[in-house]
């Protein structure tokens, strides 16, 4: 279970979080919706150990998270929105590249990992093209794959379909819902609503760098009226 509490960031005297406090159990999406400059990718990059925080506190299990330490532990693994794969490298390269520079795994070992994620995302036919080969959802599947091969509890999706067509939008979705299946912390930022309805998720509505309005997606569906800043949002309102 991950559980933030009055999570603060401040940049330039401007509130980027502001007091946000939730909590994602093993197996939930965590789903965070809003236009740019919300504050939800800034709360995916803290877990990541790609931006600092100014107060609040972050647990694991009920024992405190340092993102300092998830270089070494790689407890969080991060899919971003341009997917920051290495171009000059095979797919199968992507995958084994870190697993036996990082994990110090043998080029034997990593290989197997490696074709064991690429069977499950079918890219094992592709794992000796480059990165320029593949289609955007490829290299979606790629970058999941790649994130889930340093074996973290946490995934982190930044805008995970601002590329992709309405029919790889649902493709990816597939896989979102899957990673929670198989036992992950999944946090999604995202300003697509469209992934609302593909998702069994908790959304979180986010403005100005805070949490306004929370609903089951379930909830949401059946009951739109009760939550009006999320239903507002939608309808491009907001």
């Amino acid at each position: 279970m991950l559980k933030i509490d009055a999570l603060t960031k401040t940049f330039y005297n401007k509130k980027i979080l502001n007091n946000i406090s939730l909590t994602v159990k093993k197996g939930e999406i965590a789903l965070f919706l809003g236009s740019s400059g919300v504050g939800k990718s800034t709360l995916l990059r803290i877990l990541n150990n790609l931006e600092t925080f100014d107060s609040g506190s972050l647990l694991l299990n009920n024992v405190p998270l340092d993102p300092a330490t998830i270089n070494t532990t790689h407890t969080v693994g991060m899919v971003f929105q341009h997917f920051n794969l290495f171009d000059h490298l095979t797919v199968e390269e992507n995958i084994t590249l870190p697993l036996e520079q990082v994990l110090k795994k043998s080029p034997a070992e990593a290989k197997k990992i490696a074709h064991n994620l690429l069977e499950h995302y079918s890219l094992l036919d592709n794992k000796d093209k480059y990165i320029a080969q593949l289609s955007g959802g490829q290299k979606q599947r790629l970058a999941i794959a790649r994130a889930l091969a340093m074996q973290p509890k946490i995934i982190c999706l930044d805008e995970p379909t601002s590329a992709l067509d309405p029919v790889l939008t649902s493709y990816v979705a597939g896989s979102i819902q899957q990673l929670a299946l198989g036992g992950y912390i999944v946090l999604v930022a995202t300003h697509d609503t469209d992934l609302l309805a593909k998702l069994n998720c908790t959304i979180y509505l986010m403005s100005g760098g805070s949490i306004v309005e929370t609903a089951q997606s379930e909830e949401l569906k059946n009951n739109p009226d009760q939550f009006p800043r999320l239903k507002k949002f939608i309808a491009g309102h907001e």
